[in-house]
């Protein structure tokens, strides 16, 4: 309910979105059930005066939410702002921002449901989150923060070995900081799992890096002081 506020959605979705294939044997039934320990839940949540935000219509449901109130969406409200904002050049704003928008993530989302929508919608945040963390790395190392971003940008690595934007970014990090020899290691990490995985060499990109890297290209070498002017 809180993916959709403000949004009515019938018994069947609500009941595919739950349990999937793997139906209770009287999922209607089931469904009340959760919908009344909900509501009391709320209840107890809400501050005298504030009207029950679950709300039955014939059919189905509707949470009916300022949108701002729940985390997923104020995530995606403060992400958009700071792309507006880096876009603007408001770099240390656009940090902010993000920082305010990651600090929202706790846990993993919908740990408690295994259905198909749920691994779906699993996946949609870890995206968004990856991109959040992509975007303020990105700023971080354009303002010359580069050995303070190494270790964020080693458990995003982990998390995603596979992924050449951020091994890009892992590397100029790391050979900004004076570690050549640990840049070039990542870039051999993350060709020997492409070609062992996917059977593929890294992108242009990638290896365009690391010629830079191993060639030591003085024009990768950051041309101001951390914090300091472009």
């Amino acid at each position: 309910m809180a993916w959709n506020p403000n949004e009515f959605l019938p018994d069947g979705v609500v009941i595919d979105q739950l349990w999937d294939g793997d139906l209770p044997q009287h999922p209607r039934d089931a469904l009340y059930t959760c919908a009344n320990r909900l509501r009391s839940t709320l209840a107890l949540a809400l501050a005298p005066g504030y009207r029950q935000p679950l709300i039955r219509r014939r059919g189905g449901y509707l949470l009916a939410v300022d949108p701002s109130s729940v985390d997923l969406h104020l995530f995606r409200r403060l992400v958009s702002r700071a792309r507006t904002g880096a876009r603007r050049n408001d770099d240390l704003g656009a940090i902010a921002l993000y920082d305010r928008a990651l600090a929202l993530r706790a846990g993993t989302p919908l740990s408690d449901l295994g259905s198909a929508w749920a691994t779906r919608a699993r996946a949609t945040l870890e995206e968004e989150s990856r991109a959040a963390l992509q975007a303020r790395a990105t700023i971080r190392l354009r303002l010359g923060h580069h050995t303070e971003e190494i270790p964020a940008l080693r458990q995003l690595a982990e998390r995603h070995p596979l992924d050449e934007s951020v091994a890009e970014l892992l590397m100029l990090a790391l050979y900004r900081s004076g570690r050549q020899g640990d840049a070039l290691a990542c870039f051999s990490r993350i060709r020997r799992g492409l070609i062992e995985r996917l059977g593929d060499e890294p992108g242009n990109a990638l290896t365009a890096l690391h010629q830079r890297i191993l060639h030591r290209d003085p024009e990768l070498v950051a041309a101001q002081a951390a914090g300091g002017p472009t």
